[in-house]
């Protein structure tokens, strides 16, 4: 699994011309899901996304988590995430995982951070046509690889 975490003041995901989702003050991260996830995989990056220190400390330190600054996180579907440029001008998809794998994995992915997290988990819709709206702040922008 890739994850890209981007910090936010705030964020949302349009789908069909209509808000689906938006957060305030926390996480945006495009999931990428490949062959290789699984339950170890799923808990390891909820853990690691949960617990990420990226939000400034009263000194100015990247020191709290989102977590800790009591924010929230829009999880975004993105196959687009394994994209392999290596060869040619049109990137080859066959490292992300088919809908039938990655689609129940990006769920699961979606109720485990829901229970790290007091507050409500934002998501995007599996397969959807998603217009993705945010401000990053800093800009902080993360990957995250299992």
């Amino acid at each position: 699994m890739k994850i890209i975490v981007q910090r936010v003041i705030t964020a949302s995901v349009n789908i069909n011309g209509k808000l689906h989702s938006e957060i305030q003050n926390g996480l945006l991260a495009l999931v990428g899901i490949s062959d290789n996830d699984n339950t170890e995989t799923i808990d390891w990056i909820a853990n690691k996304l949960v617990n990420l220190r990226v939000f400034n400390d009263a000194n100015g330190k990247m020191n709290l988590s989102v977590k800790d600054i009591n924010g929230e996180i829009l999880l975004i579907p993105n196959f687009t995430i394994y994209g392999d440029t290596k060869k040619g001008y049109r990137p080859s998809f066959v490292s992300s995982a088919k809908p039938d794998i990655s689609k129940p994995i990006y769920n699961e992915i979606v109720n485990k951070i829901s229970s790290l997290l007091p507050k409500r988990v934002g998501s995007g819709v599996f397969g959807a046509d998603m217009k993705v709206n945010l401000i990053n702040d800093g800009p902080v922008t993360i990957i995250i690889e299992k």
